[in-house]
Parts: structure tokens; sequence; C-alpha cells
């Protein structure tokens, strides 16, 4: 069994950042690919970023490429999103997920099926 806890989230200008962690008890976090969703009101959930075990791979969604980073502190148990140049869009509860396995393509990564265990979630809002 993993618990995850997310923290981080906020109120934040367009254009500017925030830092999301998510804190992984009961097993090695390094077993586990790491992600995080979103989910916007009145919206499903949707991948935005996912990191392995080893932390050697990673993948973005589209629309947070080259403005999210995400990492990993295995000796920390946790596992970081890095929001840079957000946008009203990004408004949304991001969540943290973890999965047995980075999967080999990318609807494996970024189905939310695939993750076993879930964070409660953490409100981001970005005003205009």
């Amino acid at each position: 069994q993993v618990q995850l806890v997310e923290s981080g989230g906020g109120l934040v200008q367009a254009g500017g950042s925030l830092r999301l962690s998510c804190a992984a008890s009961g097993r090695t976090f390094s077993s586990y690919a790491m992600a995080w969703f979103r989910q916007a009101p009145g919206k499903e959930r949707e991948f935005a970023a996912v990191i392995s075990g080893s932390g050697g791979a990673t993948d973005y969604a589209d629309s947070v490429k080259g403005r999210f980073t995400i990492s990993g502190d295995n000796a920390k148990n946790t596992v970081y999103l890095q929001m840079n140049s957000l946008k009203p869009e990004d408004t949304a509860v991001y969540s943290c997920a973890a999965g047995s396995a980075f999967g080999t393509t990318w609807y494996s990564r970024t189905a939310d099926f695939n993750y076993d265990y879930w964070g409660q979630g953490t409100q981001v809002t970005v005003s205009s």
C-alpha cells in the first residue's frame, strides 16, 4: 500500500510559478512510476507529467511541455512538479499518482487507470 500526500498548491497570477510536492509513504518510492494529473472544473482528469522510478525518464503533456518540470527525490520519497509561466487554463486540482511501471507507450504512461494509488489533490488557481 502507498499513501500519497500533495502540497504546494495556491493562488498565483498568470506568468507566476508554483512547486507542488507529493510525499509518498508505505513502500519504496523508487519502485513506482510517479505522475501528476489535473482536473479542471467541469472537465475530465488529464495527464500532466510522469517520471520513472529511477528518475531517468520523464514525459509531459503537450499543454505543459516546456513550462512544467517533474522531478523526484528518492531519499525523501517525494516527487515535485515545478510549474512556471502559469496560465489561467492551468487552474485545476492537481493529484499525484503511483503506478507499478513506467509505461512503454504514450497511452500506458498517460492513462489514469494504469495508476494504482492516488493522493487527495491540491488546488492550483491562476488568475489573469
